[in-house]
Formats: structure tokens, C-alpha cells, sequence
């Protein structure tokens, strides 16, 4: 297996602009890949710019109905069918809606083709991780599930076991409900409430289908101001001990950046340097359980000069081996082309200054009248028996 890590990425996924007054810029995406190359971590991977997912991988997990409509409002949005939540105010038609959405569900399907085969050992498609949308509709900004196509076209090369972990704040609502009834996948979703954040799904008692899946399905439903301390100590808390036992094959993870303080669309308040301690230990994690099989896509995220760019490249400089220092100086060009691109004043630091983060160890013990420790705990009491699992 190779050691040297991919880089999904193709200019055209940029075309995925839902319109200026919507929060998912794409923006974020040229700047992230701006930064990346100022820090000269793609020349440290190798680049790769995969086809658009054809219309038999996208039914891996669309609808016929689904992707016909899909074109239909691509070729003339003003005739978007809003049964299937296309020409909405979440997700407005627009012109090339279908090749986008398509090269970007393309780029997370060789990204997990090329980790499956052995030709890189991490791949990461930062303009993927679209996990809201559904088999026949629409939702969330998300117009094909990129990540869900990823996983089945995974178990369709014979993975038998893949885990996929989503540390958006939103709850990863589209990859559980292509999976639900699938024990090969867990599905592990760590997220703001879902009585205070859309799409008010993610409960902790939702566990997967009865028929066989129970237990397959993990929610960590966190309340809102949840800080890294917390976030921290929820992942740390499930995760680990979760991927353990279930030994994938290959792991997947959505890094969506939106759990960060300056989000304006959630409730957490997550740093900077708590994503990246995530980040690294889901790395380590891919080492201990997956024999260093890792796909990491992007996600939500709409603070989109202070917040996702350095996050994301974060992300694409752990999986090439190549970590950044929190406290590193941001290249003076790229602050330069952030002005050039918004009239904003870039960050300074790869860093909110909170590294290193401190959490408390689950296993030292519990708080049962702190919300927070009451979320973990809710996550554990259904999931753990239902796998064997001391909670």
C-alpha cells in the first residue's frame, strides 16, 4: 500500500454555488485549496481530479425519480419540483446543479476507490461530505450524498465492514438513513441537539433498524455552548472505544468546520485547535483499527475566511503527513488573495490560541447532573448493550 496520501480536488467542484446570498459559499473551497498550496502541502500528496459520478453510482443510494428530477432542475432551475426539496430557499436550483453535484460525489468515490485498492493510504475530498442529502430528495445545502455513495461503492469492491464518524455539527441524518439497515456500516454522528438544530433528527435512541442494524447507529447529541473541553471529551468518550470493537476496514470521517464559535448557522462553541485535535486522533485512529485506511471529506462550515479554510487544511496536512503547528504564521500571499477575494482581512495563525486543549477522560468518572456527561451518557445506555458494551 502506498504511504503518500490523495488530494481530491478539481476547480469545477467551485461551480457548486447555490447564489450570493446563501450562507454555502464557495468561496470556502477556493480559499482552503489557496491555502493548501501556500503552505505546499500538494506537492507533499498527489492531486487528483476523478470523473463525475455516473448515473449507476449515483444510484447507489439516489432514486431513479431522484436524479432525473436532479437534471431536470440542472437543464431549467425555474422548473425545480419542490417535492424533491430542489428550488427551495436550503437548496435553490441552479444551472449545472447535476454536473457539480455529480463531479463532487466523483471525487469522494475515487478518493475511497484509490484507499481501497492501496494506491494512497489517506484520501481527502474537502468539497465533499454533503450529508444530508436523502435517496429521493434534497436537504440541507446537499443535492447528492456524496459520502453515502462513497461508503456503498465501498461495500460493492467487498468492505465488509466500513465506520463512518461526522463531526459536523449537524447530525449526519443522510448517511444514517442510507445505512440503517446495514450492519456493515456504523454510523457515528456527533452534533448539536437536535431541539435546538436542524435537521431535529439524531437522537440518542436512534440506533439503527430493528431487523438486524440495532446498534449500528450512534448519537451524540450535545447541548448548545458546548465547548472544547466537552466536544473532546463526547468524541473521546464513544469513538475510540466504539471503532474498537467494531474493527472497520476502512474509515470515513466528515470533518464539517461549523461546530467552530464563529459559525453562524449553530450553537456550539468549538475552537479551531479542538478540530484539529479531532482530526489528528481520528488519524490515529484510522492507524489503530483500519490499518491506515482514512477518507476525510469536508462538510458544513460558514465562517468561511476565519474558520474553514485553516480548518480543512488542517485536515489536508495530517493526512499527508505534514502537520501544521497550531502557532504557525499564515503565508502572507494567502491573506493577500483572501482580501483580493472578499475584502476581508484574513486570520494571522493556524491557531484560535486554546492549544493545547485539556478534556477530562471519561473513564475518570461522571458528572450525572452535567448536561453534557447526561449526553454522553444517553449515547452509551443505547448503543453499548446493543454491541456488547459495558456503558
Amino acid at each position: 500500500m502506498s504511504g503518500r496520501a490523495q488530494l481530491m480536488w478539481d476547480e469545477a467542484v467551485t461551480g457548486y454555488d447555490f447564489g450570493p446570498d446563501h450562507p454555502m459559499d464557495p468561496v470556502r473551497l477556493a480559499l482552503t485549496r489557496s491555502l493548501v498550496s501556500a503552505f505546499g502541502l500538494d506537492r507533499e500528496m498527489d492531486v487528483v481530479s476523478a470523473k463525475p459520478a455516473g448515473e449507476s453510482t449515483l444510484r447507489l443510494v439516489h432514486r431513479e425519480d431522484y436524479v432525473a428530477a436532479v437534471k431536470a432542475a440542472s437543464a431549467d432551475p425555474r422548473g425545480a419540483d419542490t417535492a424533491y426539496g430542489l428550488g427551495t430557499v436550503d437548496d435553490p436550483a441552479f444551472a449545472g446543479m447535476h454536473e457539480v453535484s455529480a463531479l463532487i460525489a466523483g471525487q469522494s468515490v475515487a478518493a475511497a476507490e484509490a484507499v481501497w485498492r492501496g494506491d494512497a493510504l489517506h484520501a481527502v475530498n474537502f468539497a465533499g461530505g454533503l450529508h444530508h442529502a436523502m435517496p429521493g430528495g434534497a436537504s440541507g445545502f446537499c443535492i447528492y450524498n456524496d459520502a453515502s455513495i462513497a461508503i456503498a461503492r465501498l461495500l460493492e469492491l467487498g468492505a465488509e465492514r466500513v465506520a463512518y464518524v461526522d463531526v459536523d455539527v449537524h447530525h449526519g441524518d443522510g448517511v444514517q438513513a442510507a445505512f440503517w439497515e446495514d450492519p456493515r456500516v456504523l454510523t457515528i454522528s456527533l452534533h448539536e441537539h437536535p431541539r435546538t438544530l436542524f435537521p431535529q433528527t439524531g437522537w440518542p435512541e436512534e440506533t439503527g433498524a430493528p431487523s438486524g442494524a440495532e446498534g449500528s447507529a450512534v448519537n451524540v447529541a450535545l447541548p448548545a455552548g458546548t465547548g472544547d473541553a466537552g466536544w473532546l471529551r463526547a468524541f473521546h468518550a464513544v469513538v475510540p472505544e466504539l471503532l474498537a470493537d467494531f474493527r472497520p476496514q476502512v474509515l470515513v470521517t466528515q470533518h464539517g468546520a461549523d461546530t467552530h464559535f464563529e459559525d453562524p448557522l449553530a450553537h456550539l462553541a468549538v475552537s479551531l485547535d479542538a478540530q484539529r485535535a479531532v482530526q489528528v486522533a481520528l488519524h490515529e485512529l484510522a492507524h489503530e483499527h483500519a490499518d491506515g485506511r482514512w477518507v476525510a471529506l469536508g462538510g458544513g462550515g460558514y465562517a468561511v475566511v476565519e474558520v474553514v479554510p485553516r480548518s480543512w487544511t488542517h485536515l489536508v496536512a495530517i493526512a499527508a503527513g505534514r502537520e501544521i503547528a497550531p502557532e504557525t504564521v499564515i503565508p502572507e500571499e494567502w491573506r493577500q488573495r483572501v482580501f483580493a477575494l472578499t475584502r476581508q482581512l484574513g486570520p494571522a495563525r493556524m491557531t484560535d490560541g486554546r492549544w493545547p486543549v485539556a478534556w477530562a477522560d471519561w473513564d475518570a468518572g461522571y458528572d450525572p447532573a452535567d448536561r453534557l456527561d447526561q449526553a454522553v451518557l444517553a449515547a452509551r445506555k443505547a448503543v453499548f448493550p446493543l454491541r456488547g458494551l459495558l456503558a
